[in-house]
């Protein structure tokens, strides 16, 4: 692998890094205390493409790799965590999922004004019964004539209170003990479709979070997206770049934490000294900058093996649970620097904190993500 970026991701880097320290960061923490969707900024980064990075130009999209899209992502989670995640269901989740195994006529209609900003797309796996065990879901869907009627509740889904498009996955088949699932797309407007609990939640405040009711839901029969009963085959293969995405959110967070500690350091003073002088202190951060280091190239060691076409599901796991679990030990790290003041809502380490300790729950739990790790491993190894 060339660690040496292309000078199209050095400049890719550079735009979303300046467009973040411009538009972003100086109302990061004013959008995590009103708790609102920040419309604003999602239609100008529509104009940057990055509402839809990996789709084609020609589709409305960036048309960037995974390498591009992780180091995106990573800057835009160094502004804001909700921002990140706001675009982490709609593109990696949504988006992808439709581009990926849609058809012909679902890409050309779907696909272009998600792209450019012009809706919003979630991605509804999780139910209040069925959360890492994805095949005890309830939400069923049966056609009838030329329609398909879903019944069921979704929990957690990250822009489902805002979202014109949803990605649906139901049980279309249980039979014996074997369950098929199948994916649908779900337009906001379609009868039987409605929004439920909105949550309030710990961290990543500005990205909303909801349950959404199917009650006997009508949509088209050509929403199914890929093969009927084989939905669940594109839902780990979405996941997996999902994992990608998430561990470059993790690294973005962590180094906002650590390039906050570092500056503080130097700004603190105690017993006559900065604290940046003790040696505790230097060793504290340098250990959370070789985890940071690390993270980041588990991170484009995946994207480069997707970009590349190889299996990275292992390697999308790696990351994600590394990235995740460091940037959680970074922003608490952080917090213990700044000492009482991190505890405070004066400085944005304590927002980091919260927004870090997400990426260790969705899109599959740290539990999940070892599990993950070992099945892939006792593969390589022809282990049964």
């Amino acid at each position: 692998m060339n660690l040496d970026l292309t000078p199209e991701h050095e400049m890719i880097r550079k735009v979303v890094r300046e467009f973040v320290e411009r538009e972003i960061m100086p109302v990061a923490g004013e959008i995590d205390e009103k708790e609102e969707f920040p419309w604003e900024i999602i239609r100008k980064m529509a104009k940057l493409g990055l509402m839809g990075m990996m789709i084609p130009e020609q589709l409305g999209g960036a048309g960037l790799d995974t390498i591009g899209m992780t180091l995106a992502t990573e800057e835009i989670a160094r502004g804001s965590g909700s921002i990140a995640l706001i675009l982490d269901a709609h593109n990696c989740l949504a988006l992808e999922h439709i581009y990926n195994f849609g058809n012909k006529e679902q890409r050309e209609r779907f696909v272009p004004p998600l792209a450019k900003g012009e809706k919003i797309g979630a991605w509804a796996l999780t139910e209040p019964m069925a959360g890492s065990d994805v095949k005890s879901m309830q939400t069923t869907a049966r056609l009838n004539g030329e329609k398909w009627v879903i019944k069921g509740t979704k929990m957690f889904i990250t822009n489902g209170p805002v979202a014109d498009i949803v990605v649906v996955m139901a049980k279309t088949r249980d039979e014996r003990g074997k369950v098929g699932i199948s994916a649908f797309i779900v337009e906001k407007d379609s009868p039987g479709f409605q929004v439920g609990q909105v949550f309030r939640k710990l961290g990543l405040k500005a990205s909303p979070t909801g349950e959404l009711v199917f009650d006997n839901c009508k949509v088209p029969r050509e929403n199914l997206i890929g093969e009927v009963n084989h939905g669940f085959r594109d839902v780990l293969q979405v996941l997996n770049t999902g994992r990608v995405y998430v561990a470059a959110m993790a690294v973005g967070i962590a180094r906002a934490a650590l390039e906050q500690a570092l500056k503080y350091s130097f700004e603190r003073t105690q017993f006559g000294r900065r604290i940046a002088d003790f040696q505790g202190v230097q060793w504290m951060i340098a250990d959370i900058n070789v985890k940071l280091e690390a993270s980041r190239l588990l991170t484009l060691k995946a994207a480069h093996l997707r970009d590349k076409g190889k299996k990275f599901a292992k390697e999308a796991a790696m990351a994600k649970l590394f990235a995740s679990e460091t940037a959680m030990e970074t922003t608490i790290k952080a917090i213990q620097l700044h000492g009482g003041y991190g505890y405070t809502k004066d400085y944005p380490v304590e927002r980091f904190m919260r927004d870090a300790k997400l990426l260790e729950i969705g899109e599959g739990t740290s539990e999940i993500q070892r599990t993950v790790i070992f099945k892939q491993l006792t593969k390589e190894h022809g282990l049964k």
